[in-house]
Formats: C-alpha cells, structure tokens, sequence
C-alpha cells in the first residue's frame, strides 16, 4: 500500500497525533532526512522502522511528512 493510500484510512489522523506526541518523533524525522534518505532515498517504511527501532506507524508518517515537504519544496 502506498503512503498516499494510508492517509485516506478514517485512522490516519489519529495516527498522525500519537505520533506527533513522541518525544522521539522530531530527532527520528530529522535523522530520517539528513542521514537515511540521502544514503537510500527510496527506504520502506517497514525498512526505515526496522532500522530506527520504532513503530511501523510512526514510519509511515515520518516518511509521509517528509514527500510532503520534498514535494513542497520543488
């Protein structure tokens, strides 16, 4: 499923909240941009959760947030 699919889920909101509640959440997202996605800029979110130790939840937002911004930004 892609991420766009996942935001279309009635839960995805909710997910988005306790995600954002994570005292982890903004040094993951950061760490995710500067260090992962230049090294494998094409990472799953089951990849990215395996590799960072968190929740596969708190990955699909991250990498979500992060097209966001990178499609934002062109």
């Amino acid at each position: 499923m892609s991420l766009e699919k996942f935001t279309r889920e009635k839960l995805w909101p909710i997910l988005v909240e306790v995600v954002h509640a994570s005292v982890m959440y903004p040094s993951r997202k950061a760490y995710t941009r500067d260090i992962i996605l230049p090294e494998k800029a094409d990472i799953t979110p089951t990849e990215l959760a395996t590799r960072l130790n968190m929740p596969l939840g708190e990955a699909l937002v991250v990498l979500y947030e992060l097209a966001e911004e990178r499609k934002n930004l062109a």
